[in-house]
């Protein structure tokens, strides 16, 4: 190839590119000017300062004045040959009298304009070329690789936008309400078998390990026994001297006892309110599963009207408080989770008291959310005298059954009387099936009242609460009230200093998003 001064409208240019390493900053410079001219097709890119020009394009003289527009065709082929130059970590050829060392020329051919004929070379070499069987060729692969780079860049562009989004929504979830109960490490990273629970940045479950529940316990010491049921023992634990928690031994019920475990842990973990019970860690050691809660003084409902005290420490207010806390707990369940949450299990010795007698419901081993995907296999638990009616005899759950169990709960409050109770060595009676004829007769209603609270009791509250009982447990779910009907009926009972007029306000907890396993 020759240069021509002198040149025709057919002829061609082309790029000569040598094999020469860049400095940082000429490649920075570089990638700056590459991506004007490829983003921005009608920029001026002859006008870059002739100092950001030098880094690609050498000057073969003194510039007076900047020269005109390139066509586009001819600005798309000088990008392609600095692509492949910067690939191939090269750079455009200088004009210089005596040729140099050239590894590797692109003839990127496109038709200059007359008004360029007469004019010197100013950047690039001009040289003649009568090949016209390589423009479309070399025109090609200067487009193909500038297109990639665009594409690349978009692409890389795009993916970087997307997780800055993702990690800006994650940083938001953390603003949520926390606690104490929620630190800690990941449950589902601790232990493999069990990450199946996918839990949220908020959800944390502190991981116990067993020789701090042994010195916590005295080595599970029958001193520190509170309780069972079920699979379970129950323990008082201190830790460090300051920190009083519930331990509940979960051993020797194979897989009913493993599930359990599980969906407590992961229901418990997600729900916070103030009338349920706060999980503030676990621990596993072999086969056998612990759960730690917090303590709550006064133990079950269940130990205070049937244990030796028969219910003297629960005057006529506590009881209604008792009573109104428990609505509240349910009320979440039922109306601020989402999908709502059917305890299963709701019985008096599920009921944790507080030193205030503030009530709490615990254990949510066998919770389920409305609309559970294998109903057909959820296996009939409960217990007996709390468990409703359609649940009983053909497997049908709703909240309505909770329901039931909630108004069992009110009969006990206010009768002082076990569910099922023996009437004789070989036949049990119902609370429910003894109590509701006296009921709906208020001649006889006060006389079945626990004397406990005989004297101290409100006439008219008292045949408001046995109104919602004989609703609650109406055999006909249709027939029961819903959770909430309950609430707003039982706060004006309760006196302003106890709770009875304020209202607890619960946010929205979505367990549909947090919850994979039910």
């Amino acid at each position: 190839m020759i240069e021509e001064p002198g040149v025709t409208k057919d002829c061609k240019t082309s790029f000569c590119v040598t094999k020469l390493p860049l400095s940082d900053l000429k490649e920075k410079r570089f990638i700056l000017v590459l991506f004007a001219a490829v983003l921005s097709p009608p920029l001026r890119l002859w006008r870059y300062p002739r100092d950001l020009l030098a880094v690609f394009l050498s000057a073969g003289g003194n510039m007076k004045r900047p020269p005109p527009v390139a066509p586009l065709r001819l600005r798309i082929c000088v990008v392609g040959s600095i692509l492949v130059a910067m690939l191939t970590d090269a750079k455009v050829a200088s004009m210089s009298p005596s040729p140099s060392p050239i590894s590797s020329v692109w003839n990127l051919s496109v038709p200059l304009p007359p008004s360029s004929i007469a004019r010197p070379p100013i950047a690039v070499q001009i040289i003649v070329q009568t090949q016209h069987h390589h423009y479309h060729k070399e025109m090609i692969l200067a487009v193909v690789l500038a297109s990639v780079a665009v594409v690349a860049i978009a692409s890389s562009t795009f993916c970087a936008w997307i997780v800055w989004q993702r990690s800006r929504q994650t940083l938001g979830s953390e603003d949520l309400e926390s606690s104490d109960a929620g630190r800690g490490l990941p449950f589902g990273t601790i232990l493999g078998r069990y990450n199946s629970f996918k839990l949220s940045k908020k959800e944390l479950i502190t991981l116990i390990d067993y020789a701090s529940l042994e010195s916590a316990t005295n080595k599970f010491n029958e001193s520190n026994f509170l309780g069972e049921g079920g699979f379970a023992f129950v323990y008082k634990a201190c830790f460090n001297g300051e920190v009083f928690a519930a331990v509940k031994k979960l051993s020797g019920g194979g897989q009913d006892c493993e599930k359990e475990f599980e969906n407590e842990l992961d229901l418990l973990g997600r729900i916070r309110h103030p009338n349920i019970v706060s999980l503030l860690g676990y621990c596993v050691h072999g086969e056998e599963r612990f759960i730690v809660y917090e303590l709550m003084e006064n133990g079950s409902l269940e130990s205070q009207l049937h244990g030796p005290s028969h219910g003297s420490a629960l005057t006529w207010n506590i009881r209604i408080k008792i009573a109104l806390d428990i609505a509240r707990g349910l009320e979440y369940l039922h109306e601020h989770c989402n999908p709502p949450i059917i305890h299963r299990d709701l019985k008096s010795s599920n009921i944790l008291l507080g030193s205030d007698f503030n009530a709490k419901i615990s254990d949510f081993g066998l919770a389920v959310p409305v609309g559970y995907h294998n109903r057909s296999s959820l296996k009939l638990s409960g217990t007996v005298g709390y468990v409703a009616p359609e649940y009983l005899l053909d497997g049908k759950l709703t909240e309505k059954s909770d329901v039931y169990a909630f108004g069992v709960v009110l009969l006990e409050l206010l009768m002082g009387r076990k569910p099922v109770e023996k009437t004789a060595p070989s036949q049990c009676q119902s609370l429910v099936t003894w109590a509701m004829p006296q009921l709906t007769d208020r001649s006889k209603l006060p006389n079945i009242v626990d004397p406990v609270i005989m004297n101290t009791m409100d006439l008219k509250h008292l045949y408001q609460v046995a109104a919602v009982a004989v609703l609650c447990v109406q055999r006909e779910p249709s027939y029961r009230p819903l959770i909430t009907d309950v609430l707003h009926s039982l706060i004006p009972l309760v006196p302003v200093e106890l709770g009875g007029t304020l209202r607890v306000s619960e946010p929205l907890l979505s367990v549909s998003q947090k919850s994979s396993g039910h």
